[in-house]
């Protein structure tokens, strides 16, 4: 089953992992205590790049009779869709910019271009996912309530077509989330799953009305002879923007190193824990200036699960902060290329399409779910003591198993 106890699984004392915590409240305060006109700069220096990249793209898409304009306007289209999605509504809605208390940069007010209402997301996201981060049977997000993402999960036999799920999950993912952020709501709001006249679908429902009557009414209309290229290019930038955002999250969020935790862990857990949880619970993948920032930055999803209501731009400061704490306290710092990371989550959905019969690896001890248990059929031994500055933490457990799988791997 997954972790019921984090300090143990992480090999930290209660000593470690209060020092942990307090480390990481550190952090926090120096970021709080710093923000100001170089943020707010580069905030609004990005809303302004996102605009001008729109306008240049409807402006170009006049022209989309005309093969090169039709490709010239779809990538500029998508581009500004995606920082739209990715960098600003995302991070604006997560109360990233609200210290600024400008009411057009802010959580309250800020809707983004995509079909659910962003009301209806935040709390989904900002409350069910990052307070109870990958807690099995609380947290949605494990799977989008399609995908088996964890032995936790009982098999189901729906599960072996959840490959072609997945695909059809990325070309529409914004649908996904909107339909996954809708149910939420109707759950919060004590409303059946098939009722159609709540007050939760009449908004659900007015978003997407104005959302398909801006993409494919008014900008083709206002593209005159070009309306019909208008349509498909509008159409091309929502399908590009919907794979990009799948494919960051998924990397963030379901590569081997992502655990997974039970409720029992989370009904004592204290706040240094809770920063232990996000930190184990997500992954990182490399990336370069211009990728971080055409991903929301989501490359640092270690540092955003820790601090999701800091500005963004600050994460890569804070991501050696955090690399160095993994390193005192001999912590996996879970990253990898994107490649990579999307290999792993990938593989993963296929594997668990099937029975636990087919596998191989128990829900204690999976690359995909593990627990405290899966230390305890290779001899590894739990802390009695802070262990001063040197520690034998997880990371060198983990290395203890696959050298004890592998005795002649270094």
């Amino acid at each position: 089953m997954a972790i019921t106890d984090i300090a143990q699984f992480a090999h930290l004392t209660d000593v470690d992992v209060k020092a942990l915590g307090d480390e990481l409240d550190s952090i926090r305060s120096d970021v709080e205590d710093d923000r100001g006109v170089r943020d707010a700069r580069y905030i609004r220096r990005t809303i302004a790049l996102q605009r001008g990249l729109e306008v240049c793209a409807r402006a170009t898409l006049t022209g989309s009779r005309r093969r090169p304009l039709w490709l010239l306007g779809t990538a500029l289209l998508s581009s500004s869709k995606i920082i739209e999605n990715m960098e600003l509504a995302h991070n604006i809605s997560h109360g990233q910019w609200d210290w600024m208390n400008d009411p057009e940069i802010h959580s309250i007010t800020w809707e983004w271009d995509q079909v659910g209402p962003s009301s209806q997301w935040k709390r989904a996201h900002n409350y069910t996912h990052h307070i109870y981060t990958n807690i099995v049977g609380m947290d949605d997000d494990i799977g989008f309530g399609i995908l088996r993402m964890t032995r936790d999960v009982p098999w189901r036999p729906a599960n072996l077509v959840q490959p072609f799920a997945n695909v059809i999950l990325a070309v529409t993912f914004e649908w996904g989330i909107a339909r996954h952020d809708l149910d939420a709501q109707k759950k919060l709001d004590g409303v059946g799953p098939h009722e159609r006249g709540s007050q939760a679908s009449a908004v659900f429902y007015r978003k997407i009305g104005r959302q398909l009557g801006k993409d494919f009414v008014l900008f083709p209309a206002l593209a005159g002879r070009s309306w019909r290229t208008t349509v498909t290019a509008n159409a091309t930038a929502n399908l590009i923007r919907n794979l990009w955002a799948y494919l960051v999250i998924f990397c963030g969020h379901f590569p081997d190193g992502a655990e997974k935790f039970t409720v029992e862990q989370y009904e004592n857990e204290t706040k240094p824990e809770w920063y232990l949880r996000q930190m184990l619970g997500s992954a990182n993948f490399r990336a370069g200036p211009v990728m971080a920032f055409m991903s929301g930055n989501l490359c640092y999803q270690i540092e955003h699960h820790l601090f999701p209501d800091l500005p963004s731009n600050r994460y890569v400061e804070i991501a050696q902060r955090v690399e160095a704490l993994c390193d005192k306290y001999d912590l996996p710092y879970t990253t990898g290329s994107l490649g990579r990371q999307y290999w792993l989550a990938l593989r993963t959905i296929h594997k668990l399409a099937l029975p636990d019969s087919f596998l191989n690896r128990t829900s204690d001890d999976a690359p995909e779910t593990s627990s405290e248990r899966r230390f305890s059929f290779t001899g590894s031994h739990l802390p009695t003591d802070a262990g001063g500055d040197r520690r034998h933490g997880l990371r060198s457990a983990l290395r203890d198993i696959r050298q004890a799988r592998n005795p002649g791997s270094r």
